[in-house]
């Protein structure tokens, strides 16, 4: 029962950090998603046939640095015998990430280039994150960076139960774990927003504490 606890716990603490951190920095850097990566396309296309934004080629930049990252964290898992290493390092990325803004925009020497910067640095950590729920996947729930895959569980889930009612253990048992997860994003999604909209980008020392913090607590297993 602990362990399935534990699950939960840090099923709910990444499904809030992608959230997050996917909103941050869209709201407070150019529109740029930094767990979805793939939306950066539809965005990129977007600006350049409308035509309203000369950076917009930087979103394909997050494709190979997401794809870059993915296989840091694969080689991470590989010299590290503690599976949450990996989020230890996504921590410490997006703590240093919030802090070097603060530090920036105390000097007043905070550019548009950095905020470009800060946003990638965001889309390597979200990486890290996509490799560790792909190398450790019994360690969360489901997926905790992109929704779909989740929700579609979660409607096949419904239609169990509507068809077979709630005698239908297991259909049941993953509904609520895939609401865990749909629920985490959507308030990491408000909290990134509000952060976005009224803190900036420095807000990501948050996240970025928080992951290390549940690295130190699962550091021995």
């Amino acid at each position: 029962m602990e362990v399935q606890k534990n699950i939960g716990y840090v099923t709910l603490l990444l499904t809030i950090i992608a959230g997050y951190c996917d909103t941050v920095t869209f709201v407070a850097a150019d529109s740029i998603f930094s767990a979805h990566v793939t939306g950066n396309f539809i965005v990129f296309a977007y600006q350049i046939i409308k035509g309203s934004d000369v950076h917009a080629w930087i979103k394909l930049l997050t494709f190979p640095i997401f794809i870059f990252a993915v296989i840091t964290g694969g080689r991470i898992a590989l010299r590290s015998t503690n599976r949450y290493t990996i989020l230890f390092w996504e921590g410490t990325i997006l703590f240093l990430s919030g802090f070097v803004v603060y530090v920036l925009n105390y000097l007043n020497i905070f550019s548009e280039w950095t905020m470009y910067t800060i946003a990638m640095t965001t889309v390597f950590a979200m990486g890290l994150q996509n490799a560790f729920g792909k190398l450790y996947s019994k360690e969360t729930h489901g997926p905790t960076t992109m929704m779909t895959g989740n929700v579609t569980q979660a409607s096949l889930d419904l239609g169990s139960l509507i068809k077979n009612g709630i005698k239908d253990v297991e259909s049941l048992l993953s509904f609520k774990k895939q609401l865990v997860t749909i629920i985490g994003f959507l308030i990491g999604c408000f909290l990134g927003a509000v952060a976005g909209k009224f803190f900036g980008l420095g807000t990501l020392v948050l996240p970025g504490l928080a992951m290390i913090i549940c690295y130190l607590y699962h550091r021995k297993n």
